[in-house]
């Protein structure tokens, strides 16, 4: 994994970060607590982002970490770059070298595209893969891979610069965007 000074900030798409599971409670997605844990651990500044009222974010985001800020979208709404400026200016990051977008909206992820920032889309966290909709869960698996294979397709098709499933491989995400940072790529 990284060390700190690799990644300036990651901002998360809140709704990346949980499940509904099949009782309606939210849970964390898999592999997020462990990589929210493993960055703060390296104190690798993160934050959550998400254009749901005050209420219904502090809902979701009862069962992620207390150290882990989050912030609503106000306006101009997504694809629009405030909401990553401002997440990042809350987080006091001093520029935008190194910092990371993560998330499964489209629209958020292009909000991070247009403020300069790495983006990290997450497939099955994306709208086509709604993991509790009926829909889904009457897929058999070889349908569902073709459904989060569109994703992955239509995720790249944005511009983003990863793709993954869940957040369980973000650190080897990372750790690809750590090289093409040292080979010179810019976002």
């Amino acid at each position: 994994m990284p060390d700190a000074p690799a990644f300036t900030a990651l901002l998360f798409g809140l709704r990346g970060c949980l499940v509904r599971a099949v009782d309606g409670t939210l849970q964390p997605a898999p592999g997020a607590l462990n990589a929210l844990d493993s960055l703060h651990r390296r104190q690798v500044p993160c934050i959550w982002l998400d254009e749901l009222n005050a209420s219904q974010d502090k809902q979701l985001a009862s069962v992620l970490p207390n150290w882990l800020p989050g912030q609503t979208q106000n306006s101009p709404p997504w694809p629009a770059p405030h909401a990553c400026w401002l997440a990042l200016m809350n987080l006091n990051s001093e520029r935008l070298d190194g910092c990371v977008l993560v998330s499964g909206e489209p629209r958020l992820l292009q909000s991070g595209l247009n403020a300069g920032l790495w983006t990290v889309g997450l497939a099955a966290c994306s709208p086509s893969c709604d993991l509790l909709s009926s829909e889904w869960q009457a897929m058999d698996p070889h349908e569902q891979d073709k459904v989060r294979g569109k994703a992955t397709l239509e995720l790249f098709s944005l511009g983003v610069h990863s793709v993954i499933d869940h957040l369980e491989a973000l650190d080897t995400c990372l750790l690809d965007i750590a090289q093409r940072r040292r080979k010179g790529e810019k976002p």
